[in-house]
């Protein structure tokens, strides 16, 4: 039931992008885009957090660097590694996505009615506390 509500999000906020105009990159590409935000995290970071591999993010990344929207930095603390950092045109379309979330929130809060919508939300959060405690499998 979860990913079924998922994949209706994750539509909306695709949909939504695209729709604003970001018709340069992918769901693959915004799916990189989580909270907290992409900016100066490594790239192995993103890698897994997205559960994802290292070459399938650097093959984003590239993309996203030669759009504009993403900049390669030295790591201070590690010269061989490299820090993203998100241009403007990045943290543009990284608050266009953070928008188009929040509404495909408040759509469910429309279908469910506000009491409901509070007690989903709040079994979620606590749902998100119990599993970021549990260690894997």
């Amino acid at each position: 039931m979860l990913r079924l509500v998922w994949q209706w999000v994750w539509e909306q906020i695709s949909s939504g992008v695209r729709d604003a105009g970001y018709d340069d990159i992918n769901p693959a590409h915004i799916a990189l885009f989580r909270y907290p935000s992409l900016d100066g995290l490594r790239p192995s970071e993103v890698a897994a957090r997205s559960q994802i591999t290292k070459q399938s993010v650097n093959d984003l990344v590239g993309h996203l660097e030669q759009r504009g929207y993403v900049v390669r930095t030295p790591d201070p603390a590690d010269g061989r590694a490299r820090i993203l950092r998100l241009t403007t045109k990045g943290h543009r379309l990284e608050t266009t996505i953070n928008h188009q979330a929040h509404a495909a929130e408040l759509g469910i809060a429309e279908m469910l009615g506000p009491r409901r919508f509070a007690a989903l939300r709040n079994s979620l959060e606590e749902l998100t506390r119990l599993v970021e405690n549990t260690p894997p499998a």
